[in-house]
């Protein structure tokens, strides 16, 4: 799955939390990041890191996936 920008603001301004633990780790950590310094530079560099985790771990995201489309 890619993420647009706009999903990642999403993931990252909203306090939905997430069942697989990787994803949850991984969004928490960005959420921090995003927090500290909100420019576009860090979003881009979100919604990347965001892509390539549910693109390596396609298979286990399924629960993330619905999630994500509810935001």
């Amino acid at each position: 799955m890619t993420l647009t920008t706009t999903q990642a603001e999403k993931i990252l301004k909203s306090s939905q939390a997430f069942p697989q633990l990787g994803f949850a780790l991984l969004v928490t950590r960005l959420r921090s990041k995003y927090a500290q310094d909100p420019s576009p530079q860090t979003l881009e560099y979100c919604t990347k890191e965001l892509t390539s985790f549910t693109k390596t771990f396609q298979d286990l995201m399924e629960a993330d996936f619905e999630l994500i489309e509810k935001l």
